[in-house]
């Protein structure tokens, strides 16, 4: 949750150069800007010659984590790439990881903002993309200390049940029907309607709810603009013009979505006037503290931002994740047979999952590890130097973008033994975790700007797996073996399974 990433690179971009006769107007003026600063840029890591004007962005593709992964091999694991006119250093290394992301944290705190979530009114006020410094902090705090607190997560868990029954009713449907599930949809839709129950309680109960459904279809358009290829991004001298329109065309979801929420806002004011019961939901969270402290502590604008921030950080991640574990375990039956084993043995053939089990499932713990080493949500962290930073005997200039290749860091021959063989087992009996201590398996980040929705996304992610394992048997469509499985992936936002899963429910055997 919460991480930004590059935009894909794909063959769009090419496409785009031939289609923009306006970037070719500033020629002259970015071969000017290309020459600027030159004794500065010679302190800056080593990196591949670039193209003039696009520097290397072809040599990215649209696969930029491998191909950054293969630059790093001949140019080393701190490098300097040009993205268009954007100066970005690369981090492929735990030990420049940690570099970045914990002795010099509070230098990178910041992050580069896309052109796109500029759209966003009031954006500069997102703990996604508020600079460190103690606005960030301020908030970053409330999320901690007031929202996503353990005994809060711990009041709304019967939201949370009664989400997974409503999924449920949905698959076993489609088992009795014999009809294949598109896994990401579905637990897309489930995490959707979780964070609204979460968020607002009864307000929006019903997953099948016109107002669910709107929600669904805005921040699907978010997700999907924020992630397409932009070349206001790489060229900063064309924001103003909004060459492709994009920054246009989200406006409209952000509007939608920030209305919605502003809508239920209003209903929640005026049943709290009314001194109807607290539901402790999200919401309430925010308001009490607002009430308590005052809205210069935290103000209407703030409870709408951190709310939207929750709902687009929170969807995307973890159905990519749990899209990418079932797609394992189907791809490894033998892993899929140890999963169930555990689940029978230590909840029981025909019982539900209840949260307090999942403590309980130290193998169902490490296929989860193991499938966000190798399809991590977020396969390019993303930062920005607040200052001039002296890095290992170089210098990154202030607001230069700064990217640490996760991706190839948990396939690094280096810190994991057979790190392309998918095997939970390596996390048995192990202290290894994904909270930012270990700088070789860092899936949510690391240092101060870890992602905040940590907690949640476990707690969510953990559920919807155990519940959907636990609960019936899967196999392939059309007769698919294991083997012939399209594992490939999909750069962009998050790292998307390329060919989305589409899986049959059946009746569990041993049940």
């Amino acid at each position: 949750m919460f991480q930004s990433v590059t935009p894909k690179l794909a063959m769009e971009f090419n496409s785009l150069l031939l289609l923009s006769p306006l970037l070719f107007c500033f020629t002259s003026i970015l071969l000017y800007i290309a020459n600027r600063s030159i004794n500065k840029q010679k302190r800056l890591p080593p990196g591949p010659k670039g193209l003039p004007i696009i520097g290397n962005l072809l040599k990215l593709g649209d696969r930029p984590h491998e191909s950054l992964t293969m630059l790093a091999k001949i140019h080393g694991p701190l490098m300097t790439i040009k993205l268009g006119r954007v100066t970005t250093v690369v981090a492929s290394s735990a030990e420049m990881a940690r570099e970045i992301l914990q002795k010099n944290d509070q230098a990178f705190l910041s992050r580069p903002i896309p052109d796109a979530a500029t759209a966003e009114t009031d954006y500069q006020h997102s703990v996604i993309w508020t600079p460190g410094g103690p606005k960030w902090q301020k908030l970053r705090k409330l999320l901690n200390n007031q929202v996503l607190t353990p005994q809060r997560l711990d009041a709304l868990q019967e939201l949370r049940h009664q989400m997974m029954e409503n999924m449920l009713k949905r698959v076993f449907e489609a088992r009795e029907a014999g009809e294949a599930i598109y896994i990401g949809r579905l637990v897309f839709g489930t995490s959707l309607s979780l964070l609204s129950n979460m968020s607002f309680s009864a307000d929006v109960l019903d997953p099948n709810s016109k107002e669910v459904k709107e929600l669904k279809d805005l921040i699907q358009m978010i997700l999907e603009l924020v992630g397409k290829p932009n070349l206001a991004d790489f060229f900063p001298i064309l924001k103003p013009f909004d060459p492709q329109r994009i920054r246009r065309d989200i406006k409209r979801g952000y509007d939608g979505l920030h209305s919605l929420i502003e809508n239920n806002i209003d209903r929640r004011m005026k049943q709290r006037a009314s001194s109807i019961e607290r539901s402790g939901d999200f919401l309430d969270a925010l308001l009490d503290h607002s009430e308590q402290y005052g809205p210069d502590e935290l103000d209407r604008r703030e409870v709408r931002l951190l709310l939207m921030d929750l709902f687009i950080g929170g969807t995307d991640t973890s159905s990519a994740t749990v899209e990418w574990v079932m797609t394992e375990l189907l791809h490894n039956p033998e892993k899929m047979a140890k999963v169930k084993q555990e689940l029978v043995e230590k909840i029981g053939p025909g019982f539900s999952v209840k949260e307090a089990d999942i403590l309980q499932l130290p193998y169902l713990d490490a296929v989860l590890k193991e499938t966000m080493r190798l399809h991590p949500a977020a396969p390019l962290i993303t930062h920005s130097a607040m200052t001039d930073v002296q890095l290992c005997g170089f210098v990154i200039p202030k607001h230069t973008q700064v990217m640490v290749n996760a991706w190839s860091i948990t396939r690094d021959t280096a810190y994991w033994k057979d790190p392309t063989i998918f095997l939970p087992e390596r996390f048995l009996n192990s202290d290894l975790d994904f909270r930012g201590r270990d700088l070789y398996f860092i899936p949510f980040g690391a240092g101060r700007r870890i992602c905040p929705g940590l907690p949640l996304a476990v707690r969510i992610v953990k559920l919807l797996l155990a519940t959907l394992v636990h609960n019936f048997d899967w196999k392939l469509p059309n007769g698919m073996e294991p083997k012939d499985m399209d594992m490939r992936d999909k750069f962009g936002l998050t790292l998307e399974k390329a060919k989305p899963l589409a899986a049959i429910p059946m009746r569990v055997s041993n049940c």
